[in-house]
């Protein structure tokens, strides 16, 4: 039985295990589980697998895992029928006369419930505020994405409201969706708030997923569900048609199992957007000529400088295995050909942490922020921050208002725009990312500072950079954590170099081992 939430599913999209092994008979062997993108293209050429087959085996995927594990929040009922349009086209370009197809042809795309597609999903954050509303267009990304020719699969869930609705709210929880769980260990939690997005492709319900970040959102959830996520400096891809909480650092990016694959949904996405053009337009500037698949080279760890600041990212004990794993890693870089510049210090990291002004900044922005978004909707049951709060007073048992509240909703419905309080905020996180990691990064001379938590995620985000996470291990309880590689605007390049070539060094992804449904 379905559960409720599926009600946009139709059934028959979902097939039986019987059906799904006759389609897959005639696959010739192929396996799609922990297949890259190129593994799917070749296979596609090679005529032993259809996007219509891949499409089948994810729904099939989704439909036993994803009681459990509640990676997707609904289903594109499309699905199906935009995976025969790209075969048929795939037909055509092999028989010879049609340009060759873009990397993402014919690849399924899971989009986090906070980027708006133009179709039949709704797009809704996790909240049943939102359900029914109808978006104006294709979110930016998404708009790319479809020229790709990608197929949208679906919309993954997420920490609702990407966890700007209260402090209390559990990672991974939303009203819609329910609690996402980590597919590596039920108890250990996914990270938020891009969860879903990692934990579908982690799981193999999905190879590509996109998710949004403000402060961790992206890296934090890739770190837990040994999956890959690039966090791209801010204005690098289009926030339009994207559930906001600041402009000022949002941004969205790709959740892979590989470092590749990554890099490919990212070079899809990257661009200028007359939606959001001030952004996109400043950052297009560090879009290199031929795009970014031309830095996964395995031998770009020569020369590099990598930075460590041990105090307060390396908080774990000395003997660990944690411990014991990152100097390994250490090893490894240092062996690779990149320069190691250890016990670094951000000089002012306890009041980034601590006294940066971002939630002043931000509770002011999301305001702002969301009521554009909410008046710009062709239809929606809400128009305004106030209307959501009214709307979960008034469905608070749907809602679970009683058990997780609203209390940074209606901080920031306080609030009345940007005044003095804010402006000292932005001034102060503008001082602290000058004087500290940016000091830091051209002091030294640093093409990267390396991490092995998702702490740097608030550094990198106060001041709009880019960083990148791949999996890093296992601790005892078999619970992923990932190694974090951070840098300055527009240096995806470097990051991508030294991901790909860490990536290639030590292949530390293994996939779960899945627990299904107790049958009832």
């Amino acid at each position: 039985m379905i559960s409720s939430q599926y009600h946009s599913i139709p059934l028959s999209l979902l097939l039986p295990s019987t059906l799904f092994i006759l389609i897959l008979s005639t696959s010739s062997a192929f396996t799609i589980k922990e297949a890259t993108i190129q593994d799917l293209q070749l296979a596609f050429k090679h005529n032993s697998l259809t996007s219509r087959k891949l499409v089948q085996f994810y729904l099939h995927e989704i439909h036993k895992l994803n009681p459990l594990l509640r990676g997707v929040i609904e289903v594109n009922p499309d699905a199906l029928g935009e995976a025969y349009k790209a075969d048929e086209e795939r037909k055509a370009t092999l028989k010879g006369g049609l340009p060759e197809l873009p990397a993402l042809h014919g690849i399924p795309v899971l989009l986090k419930d906070n980027i708006a597609s133009k179709d039949k999903l709704n797009t809704t954050a996790g909240s049943y505020a939102l359900l029914g509303s109808v978006v104006p267009r294709d979110a930016g990304v998404v708009r790319k994405l479809r020229k790709s020719g990608a197929i949208i699969l679906g919309k993954a869930s997420l920490t609702e409201w990407a966890n700007f609705r209260s402090i209390g709210m559990p990672s991974g929880w939303s009203a819609r969706g329910g609690q996402g769980q980590n597919p590596y260990v039920l108890s250990a939690g996914p990270c938020g708030s891009s969860s879903g997005s990692a934990i579908s492709v982690a799981a193999n319900m999905v190879a590509v997923s996109l998710g949004t970040e403000t402060d961790g959102s992206i890296l934090c959830p890739s770190s837990f569900n040994s999956v890959v996520g690039i966090k791209p400096t801010v204005g690098l891809t289009s926030r339009a048609g994207v559930v906001p909480i600041t402009p000022r650092q949002d941004t969205v990016g790709p959740i892979c199992r590989t470092v590749s694959d990554a890099v490919y949904v990212l070079d899809a996405i990257v661009g200028f957007d007359p939606n959001d053009a001030e952004a996109t337009k400043d950052a297009s500037k560090f879009i290199p000529h031929g795009g970014y698949k031309q830095f996964l080279n395995a031998s770009r760890l020569k020369g590099k400088r990598l930075g460590i600041v041990r105090n307060p990212f390396f908080s774990f004990s000395n003997g660990s295995v944690i411990a014991e794993t990152f100097e390994n890693h250490f090893h490894i870089l240092s062996q690779r050909g990149a320069t190691l510049v250890d016990n670094l210090k951000i000089t002012n990291i306890d009041m980034i942490f601590t006294n940066s002004g971002e939630d002043t900044a931000t509770s002011a922005e999301f305001k702002l922020a969301l009521n554009s978004y909410l008046k710009e909707l062709v239809a929606s049951p809400v128009r305004s921050l106030a209307q959501v709060i009214a709307f979960n007073r008034k469905f608070s048992d749907l809602e679970m208002i009683k058990e997780y509240g609203q209390d940074v909703f209606l901080k920031s419905e306080k609030t009345n725009g940007i005044g003095k309080a804010e402006k000292a905020a932005l001034f102060n996180m503008k001082r602290l990312t000058r004087d500290g990691f940016e000091k830091l990064m051209k002091k030294n001379k640093l093409d990267a500072l390396v991490a092995p938590n998702s702490g740097i995620a608030v550094v990198l985000a106060i001041g709009g950079f880019p960083g990148i996470s791949v999996p890093a291990g296992y601790d005892q309880k078999g619970v992923p954590y990932g190694i974090f590689f951070g840098g300055l605007k527009g240096s995806e390049p470097k990051l991508i170099e030294i991901a790909y070539a860490f990536e290639q060094a030590t292949k530390v992804r293994k996939p779960p081992i899945h627990q299904t449904m107790p049958s009832h």
